[in-house]
């Protein structure tokens, strides 16, 4: 068996404030090692282990805040909350050395909904929703695969595979 150094990453994500809260009870959740991965992101994109909040939270929830923020009467699987407003980065290594230490904004994900997607796309929930945590920090970065002509995707994917994702 190995022994936890202070630097393992389950004992960091043990020290530090939690950065993910659970306040859905629909589907069972395993906080710690989306907590780890969340840090791995973070650690990978040069971000303060504070920069970001992720919460889960229930499909009702989900669809006022998607009604209220965007104006669609559904639910959906992530929403994200810059903490400012930012344009889409022409150059990841520069948005991120003048991000250096800010707090980024929150993250809303539905389980119930990336349980969904998930069987989908054959994917595991856990992978999913590390690909939603993902996807929701990249639009915290500015990102926006709705107007950015595949940029997001582009940074989304080499993301995920030195990250160890699904496609």
């Amino acid at each position: 068996m190995k022994k936890a150094t202070p630097r393992d990453p389950a004992v960091i994500a043990e020290r530090e404030p939690p950065t993910l809260m659970n306040s859905q009870a629909a589907i069972r959740l395993a906080l710690p090692p989306l907590q780890i991965f969340l840090r791995r992101i973070q650690r990978e994109l040069r971000l303060h282990p504070g920069s970001v909040a992720v919460r889960f939270i229930n499909d009702r929830e989900m669809a006022r805040l998607n009604s209220a923020y965007r104006k669609k009467k559904k639910t959906t699987d992530v929403l994200s909350f810059p903490s400012q407003e930012r344009a889409t980065p022409r150059n990841l290594p520069l948005r991120l050395k003048s991000l250096k230490g800010k707090y980024l904004g929150d993250i809303a994900i539905s389980p119930v909904v990336a349980k969904r997607n998930a069987k989908s796309f054959s994917r595991s929930l856990p992978d999913e929703l590390r690909i939603l945590i993902l996807h929701g920090v990249l639009h915290l970065l500015g990102y926006d695969h709705q107007t950015d002509r595949g940029q997001m995707d582009r940074v989304e994917a080499r993301l995920r595979r030195r990250l160890g994702l699904a496609g």
